[in-house]
């Protein structure tokens, strides 16, 4: 299993979260497998994620996926996220 980590301001988080949650269908037909959504105690608006995939493969062509990116823009993403990919030890 390979878990893709990122991280990125938002807008509005009650925004985005619509968004997100609207996505799913499409997260797992890319085949995410779990996902978790973390908020950091000092800015709501500063959102980490974490997304489980199957293959490095799966993992590394989903932030490259242009449905996604299409998403993240009408959420309210700002910039680009900060991505990192970890194998579990």
């Amino acid at each position: 299993m390979v878990t893709l980590f990122g991280r990125h301001p938002v807008a509005d988080y009650k925004a985005w979260r619509k968004v997100f949650d609207e996505f799913y269908p499409t997260r797992k037909r890319v085949g995410v497998i779990r996902e978790v959504v973390y908020r950091s105690a000092d800015d709501p608006n500063d959102i980490t994620m974490l997304f489980d995939f199957a293959t490095i493969e799966e993992a590394r062509a989903f932030p490259n996926n242009d449905e996604l990116r299409a998403a993240m823009h009408m959420a309210g993403s700002i910039g680009a996220p900060t991505i990192w990919f970890a194998m579990k030890a």
